[in-house]
């Protein structure tokens, strides 16, 4: 990466436009009133707007980040060398694999360099097979086709869109990605910040030293010289008009929710590695229409779940409800949608959203 450097100017809104952030904030079921929680997002407010744009790019450049040698990042680039699509701290590519997965990887390079992304992929030997494709097959000059960049976790400076004023950041393994951005952005407009960064050992955690060019103002904390972390380990000295910004494992993630909700004036922002578990569902069948098989969905499992089942090369990725991978269309049968980012129209032709949506009766009938 070459070393020009552009201003940084506060964020505007998630695609770049010239007036305040307009990101969306939902109250989680479960928390307190005075919890607010970010939204995770990636869809214009005009209807049919997403960013669905394919970028041909190539791996420019591959480097082991973590000491152990299953964090590695790759560098992409145009094959023409011209300027990429700009982003936003917390934005992530749709990366399509060689395999045809489709993976979203956190951009964790410097949003100021307008001709190279960078993404950094933990293997994971029991995965789905997608990190384990990164590290084999995408080598220094192999083609590989983007989609993005999209942000669903914004991250929206003080007092340009946020009532808080100072931030803390919390980054678990390989958590720190969308997390890194974020922390740059805050030191070099000086924002009031601090970090708690913590992994397994200093030899599985990356960008280490790109962290210690930031100061005493990240802390890095390890399982194997601190045993696991509680709450206050993660928030230290967080208080009234805070907001947290937490990337990494549910458990992580999990501890500090609990903890910020009994906390005033704390704003909680977070990205999880995994979905939320299925909360207030019923069971109901799903009839796949062009076969007429029909399965069965219980109460605490996703209509994408069971589809695997029958159909194990049915497309998906992010199993959250934002990255569309998992589109089908909803012949019949009232659609509990509880994705977020659909449009209206989209929901009205009857797309749906299988990783996450629901049957709000007792039957969906399915262009499958």
């Amino acid at each position: 990466m070459n070393d020009r450097r552009v201003p940084l100017l506060p964020p505007s809104d998630l695609y770049g436009r010239r007036r305040s952030d307009r990101a969306i904030r939902v109250i989680d079921a479960v928390a307190e009133t005075r919890m607010r929680w970010t939204a995770l997002i990636n869809r214009r407010t005009a209807a049919g707007a997403v960013d669905d744009r394919r970028i041909a790019l190539t791996v420019a450049q591959r480097r082991v980040e973590a000491h152990d040698t299953d964090v590695v990042s790759l560098l992409l680039t145009a094959p023409d060398g011209r300027a990429l699509p700009p982003w936003r701290p917390g934005a992530h590519l749709d990366l399509e694999l060689p395999s045809g997965r489709l993976r979203q990887y956190s951009l964790c390079g410097d949003p100021a360099e307008r001709h190279a992304y960078r993404i950094a992929v933990r293997r994971i030997p029991d995965g789905e097979g997608g990190s384990r494709e990164v590290h084999e097959s995408l080598t220094v000059g192999s083609s590989v086709t983007v989609r993005g960049p999209r942000n669903a976790f914004p991250f929206v400076l003080p007092g340009h869109g946020s009532d808080t004023a100072r931030v803390h950041f919390v980054a678990g393994g390989i958590g720190i990605t969308p997390i890194l951005p974020m922390v740059r952005m805050a030191h070099r407009l000086g924002v009031d910040w601090s970090m708690v960064y913590t992994g397994r050992s200093r030899d599985s955690m990356a960008f280490l030293d790109e962290l210690e060019l930031l100061g005493a103002r990240v802390r890095i904390r390890t399982d194997e010289e601190s045993g696991l972390p509680d709450a206050g380990d993660l928030l230290p000295g967080v208080d009234a008009d805070t907001a947290v910004y937490c990337c990494g494992p549910v458990p992580m993630t999990t501890l500090i929710a609990d903890r910020v909700r009994e906390m005033s004036s704390v704003e909680l922002h977070s990205e999880r590695f995994s979905p939320l578990p299925v909360r207030n569902g019923t069971a109901f069948e799903v009839e796949l229409a062009r076969t007429g098989e029909v399965i069965a969905v219980p109460a605490d499992r996703t209509v994408l779940q069971e589809v695997l089942k029958v159909r194990p090369d049915s497309p998906y990725s992010c199993r959250q409800g934002f990255c569309r991978t998992c589109r089908v269309n909803a012949l019949s049968g009232p659609v509990d949608h509880r994705d977020t980012v659909l449009t209206d129209a989209e929901r009205a032709a009857g797309d749906m959203l299988i990783c996450v949506s629901r049957c709000a009766g007792e039957r969906l009938v399915l262009d499958l």
